[in-house]
């Protein structure tokens, strides 16, 4: 399965990815991991983006797809993988498709978490973090199920006004790959509200009509 996922900030994307990859058996490739990787092994393109980050400049797409392409050619990635924040916006998706025919391993989907922006809203407003681990939790939570920590704190990025800002950054910027995708037929959407194994079934149903 070679498969894109993308939908807006909250939508759950990083929690269904993990399990996506792990049920067709690919990798999950994050644009963030990406980056981390490269920094850490101080590669070439890790330096050019440290450069750039270094000077308080945006790291170019050019710096990014060169990222992806080389991350594409690890053996891991040979029978399949699943993107998450990558591509981000239309130039980026024709560069990946460039990159794919040259593999002749043509993308099988683009899977599309649907929420609207008010659930989004009112579920990440709701998050607390916590400070010793930094693992999310749920507004009722008195205790980090991931440490025990009891020091949870709401980040400046779950505030609602804040969050609105990320949706309209997102609508502007990434949205126009939606467009993109329907049109070359490899949009699939499904909608991202509900218990995290109710959306997983959904989306494992609609990508075994893709690969029937």
């Amino acid at each position: 399965m070679r498969l894109v996922l993308v939908g807006p900030p909250g939508a759950g994307k990083g929690t269904q990815a993990q399990f996506l990859a792990s049920h067709y058996g690919v990798p999950h490739i994050s644009t963030g991991d990406i980056f981390r990787a490269n920094l850490k092994e101080n590669t070439a393109l890790g330096q050019e983006a440290k450069g750039y980050m270094d000077a308080g400049q945006l790291v170019p797409d050019s710096v990014t797809n060169a990222m992806v392409k080389d991350r594409l050619t690890w053996e891991d990635a040979a029978n399949g993988f699943l993107l998450d924040g990558f591509p981000r916006n239309v130039v980026q998706a024709e560069v990946l498709r460039a990159i794919l025919a040259e593999k002749r391993t043509p993308l099988d989907a683009v899977l599309e978490l649907s929420i609207p922006n008010d659930l989004i809203i009112g579920r990440l407003s709701s998050r607390r973090t916590c400070r010793a681990c930094g693992a999310p939790s749920g507004p009722e939570a008195t205790a980090c199920s991931a440490c025990g920590g009891v020091d949870l704190y709401q980040r400046e990025d779950d505030k609602a006004e804040v969050i609105a800002k990320r949706l309209d950054v997102y609508e502007e910027q990434t949205a126009p790959i939606i467009h993109f995708y329907r049109t070359e037929g490899l949009l699939i959407t499904i909608d991202a509200d509900g218990e995290i194994a109710e959306i997983t079934e959904r989306a494992t149903s609609a990508l075994a009509r893709v690969k029937a």
